[in-house]
């Protein structure tokens, strides 16, 4: 509904519903007259012609724009302007009707005045709050506008920071096998076009299916399976219903290259690295259990790619969501929060 068909439609029922009440309280308490009728059915042209003409002073003044501590004496000066011309409008009427009027004196006609003072000043009440409330309403949806730009130039400059990062370590994992074993060479460079095709067709996405991201860790454990021989062992094990959960991309990757980098790596005998997926209450849960030991100040030294994940969860899905991880039984675990269909 536009906003001038429901502020006619509020100025209608409005006066109708005044002139009514009034029209029923006087036939109850006095003697039915015809032309003492007509007045109070003339309030609701009045009432709308007064109230419309000094909306149009509102809009023209901008009243509407000026501080709240100025528009309420504004506001209650209007009132009592709009209930004198609403007074004599109708002390004249009743002249013209030859309706017998009692000797009034100041104290009645001020006492009718500030009566219907009340009247023009719930009016105002009410047009003013509509009003507040839409300002409120856009500026709120323009606030969450600007914080949904951020957010999308802050992911933006995080995938640009990751996709360099992940494509060096890939080809210097291909370059460590070229003159040691071309035929690995080649295997690995099918698994990094594996990796890069579908890095680039998820490139316009903020989220993508966990199958697919398994899909991605699998090739790029291959990859690495390649130049770490029998000193990298992996699994992945994963429940069905995981597949349909969305998190970003790249992420579960991310954390398993930096569990080969910080741990793997660094163990003269290597190690293994499994990786498991279940749903807990409505919530992803993935677990990447490896060999070698977490430093608490690792993170600041693991470069961006980790510290990426973490920030790309916070600006994903808030609160609902956080990586963890902790040593526990000789291992490394690092476990993944992620609530179902959270896209923005």
């Amino acid at each position: 509904m536009s906003k001038s068909k429901l502020y006619w439609i509020c100025q209608l029922s409005g006066w109708l519903v005044y002139v009514l009440l009034n029209l029923v309280f006087f036939i109850l308490q006095s003697p039915f007259k015809a032309n003492e009728i007509l007045i109070y059915l003339f309030w609701l042209p009045l009432g709308i012609c007064i109230t419309h003409g000094f909306r149009f002073v509102v809009v023209k003044s901008n009243l509407m724009k000026v501080k709240i501590y100025f528009q309420i004496p504004l506001v209650i000066i209007g009132s009592f302007i709009n209930a004198s011309i609403f007074y004599f409008a109708e002390f004249l009427l009743q002249k013209a009707l030859k309706i017998e009027v009692q000797d009034i004196g100041v104290i009645d006609i001020v006492a009718n005045v500030i009566n219907y003072a009340f009247v023009f000043f719930f009016w105002s009440l009410a047009y003013f709050a509509y009003h507040f409330l839409m300002n409120y309403t856009q500026a709120e949806m323009k606030t969450l506008r600007w914080e949904a730009s951020m957010k999308e130039a802050e992911l933006n400059k995080i995938k640009s920071q990751l996709n360099p990062h992940f494509m060096f370590n890939s080809m210097n994992s291909i370059r460590a096998l070229i003159d040691e074993n071309p035929i690995k060479a080649k295997e690995a460079v099918t698994q990094l076009s594996n990796i890069l095709r579908n890095t680039l067709m998820m490139e316009k996405n903020k989220l993508i299916s966990f199958k697919d991201e398994i899909k991605i860790v699998y090739d790029y454990l291959n990859l690495e399976k390649i130049r770490y021989e029998e000193r990298l062992n992996f699994t992945i094990s994963q429940s069905d219903d995981t597949n349909h959960f969305q998190i970003p991309p790249l992420l579960l990757q991310t954390l398993v290259e930096n569990a080969i980098k910080h741990g793997i790596s660094k163990l003269p005998k290597g190690g293994s690295i499994d990786v498991n997926s279940e749903i807990k209450n409505q919530l992803l849960e993935i677990k990447i259990s490896n060999d070698g030991k977490f430093e608490e100040n690792s993170i600041s030294d693991s470069g961006f790619g980790l510290k990426n994940s973490i920030e790309r969860l916070k600006y994903l899905f808030g609160n609902t969501s956080f990586i963890s991880i902790n040593n526990e039984n000789n291992k490394v675990i690092t476990r993944v929060i992620i609530p179902k269909n959270s896209i923005i």
